[in-house]
């Protein structure tokens, strides 16, 4: 989200220069929640059930998420993430 200031509400974690954790604002207003899928051509229409809810009140909310197979590679000096991930998966690899 862009707040008033310009800048996005949004952040991210490095650990050892490693991305491990991201998070942010989310869009907690039925109306920019639309303009930001018309602006990547969706249609809004195709999330009524979703964008129901906002008609309700939605609060300023946010979230964030761990990256636990980047962090594990970090903690253990791993030289590839795929090392710490019990399924790895590639372009050439898609299934265990």
């Amino acid at each position: 989200m862009i707040g008033t200031s310009g800048a996005a509400s949004s952040f991210d974690l490095l650990f050892q220069g490693i991305e491990i954790t991201t998070g942010g604002q989310r869009l907690h207003r039925r109306e920019d929640l639309e303009a930001a899928l018309r602006s990547r051509s969706i249609d809004p229409s195709n999330f009524e059930s979703h964008l129901a809810m906002f008609d309700l009140g939605m609060p300023p909310h946010g979230g964030f998420a761990i990256g636990l197979e980047r962090l594990t590679c970090q903690v253990l000096n791993l030289p590839n993430v795929r090392q710490a991930v019990l399924y790895p998966r590639d372009r050439y690899k898609l299934a265990p």
